[in-house]
């Protein structure tokens, strides 16, 4: 027989030795066991997709907006209601 089939069956033995209590533990560590080895297999491409996506921030087309924030804001503010179009907005 395989080394793998006989770790396999010892294992198998092994839970048929363990009180009704520690079965619940041992399927939930055997959900996480698997759940690692799917993440194994299949590389996770999220980092990547965010890097991509907050490297795109900065390219809204306009020139050393950081220099110009004070005068950007005061183009967007309203003088008299500030960031409200009208005194009855919420804040």
């Amino acid at each position: 027989m395989d080394g793998i089939i006989l770790d396999r069956q010892k294992l198998i033995e092994a839970v048929g030795t363990l009180p009704d209590e520690a079965l619940v533990e041992l399927a939930s560590f055997l959900d996480y066991l698997r759940y690692k080895s799917i993440q194994r297999r299949e590389p996770n491409n999220n980092a990547a997709s965010f890097l991509v996506a907050i490297a795109a921030l900065g390219n809204s087309g306009q020139q050393d907006v950081s220099e110009r924030d004070e005068e950007i804001l005061r183009n967007e503010i309203n003088p008299v209601y500030g960031w409200n179009l009208k005194p009855s907005d919420p804040a």
